[in-house]
């Protein structure tokens, strides 16, 4: 890799890159990759083997967790987004993204203040319940069309989901979960299956 290309100037280019004809929905499984390697060394390299936050606030950063953790939690057969590093993967690609600071910084604050105006707490402080209610409203985009002011919720929960998918999908976690094996190679190419008479 060239010396004169910094860490900040790759993850910065890679997020800005959309996986044009991908099942990714936000970056490249290359760039994805490489972010998880990044976050492998710096875990590696931290005296408690532990991820510090680069952009979130700890409250924030708790926020994304449990949002993670929600989006695709952990179940008998795998571990779910925060088992695979999404949380950190995200922060990562954000700390050095300013369009992802806006869309996701800026969701989290939406967050908290349609908590403060719903239930009289930012949304870590609100009940089970509550939580359940506000994003249940943002998981869909059929609740913006209802009513404008979750508009900007529900952008960036689509987003959020988009990016823990991608976070999982590329970890090793998402991959064994995908029981992907790789492209093998074939003696002979059966064909196309015979389309059923109707």
């Amino acid at each position: 890799m060239n010396e004169s290309i910094s860490r900040r100037d790759i993850l910065r280019t890679l997020a800005f890159g959309a996986a044009a004809g991908s099942v990714l929905q936000i970056i490249p499984a290359e760039a994805a990759e490489y972010v998880h390697q990044m976050v492998r060394k710096e875990k590696a390299a931290a005296p408690a083997g532990a991820y510090t936050p680069k952009y979130f606030t700890a409250a924030q950063y708790a926020a994304l967790i449990f949002l993670c953790d929600t989006i695709i939690p952990k179940d008998e057969k795998s571990g779910g987004a925060v088992e695979a590093g999404a949380p950190e993967f995200i922060d990562l690609l954000t700390s050095e993204n300013a369009e992802y600071q806006l869309r996701l910084g800026g969701g989290f604050f939406w967050l908290d203040a349609a908590c403060r105006d719903r239930y009289g707490n930012a949304f870590m402080e609100s009940t089970a319940e509550q939580k359940k209610e506000i994003l249940d409203l943002i998981a869909y985009r059929k609740n913006a069309k209802k009513d404008a002011s979750l508009s900007q919720g529900v952008a960036f929960f689509a987003f959020l989901r988009n990016l823990t998918t991608d976070g999982f999908y590329t970890s090793k976690i998402g991959i064994a979960d995908l029981q992907y094996i790789g492209n093998t190679s074939l003696r002979e190419f059966p064909g196309c299956p015979t389309l059923p008479e109707s």
